[in-house]
């Protein structure tokens, strides 16, 4: 995991004003890898593998999904709808973006003073990167 952990340092110094990355597995719920500029309490690392896999394959996101491709007239063949998702909280933007193996989401935490377009940017422009690191 030592590549992992060099690719995600270095999505962390190139992403503007990142303060953490994370690289989460959904079919297994593990965090595989995280680096923070600070430490994190521990329950909010644990916790960050969940409800990843929450956000992105809960029932209602499942549901959701399942909805659109019919309306669409796509058939269910395990493609999910939902790509990136971007939160906002009091002071940071969270950024989860679905790698090309969509069972992996990275997450990208900066502070909210951060140019949210230049964020998402550079966060996806580090994809690759961190993927190939596995």
């Amino acid at each position: 995991m030592t590549k992992l952990n060099d690719a995600l340092q270095a999505a962390t110094t190139s992403i503007p004003e990142c303060l953490a990355a994370g690289y989460i597995d959904l079919a297994s719920g593990m965090l595989l890898g995280i680096k923070s500029v600070d430490s994190q309490p521990t329950e909010v690392v644990e916790l960050l593998a969940a409800a990843t896999a929450d956000l992105f394959q809960g029932p209602n996101v499942k549901m959701i999904e399942s909805i659109f491709k019919k309306a669409r007239g796509l058939a269910e063949d395990g493609h999910h709808y939902f790509q990136e998702i971007i939160i906002n909280s009091d002071n940071l933007i969270h950024i989860f973006i679905r790698g090309k193996n969509e069972e992996q989401v990275a997450c990208f935490v900066c502070r909210k003073s951060a140019n949210l377009g230049m964020v998402l940017t550079k966060s996806r422009s580090n994809m690759p990167m961190v993927e190939a690191a596995l």
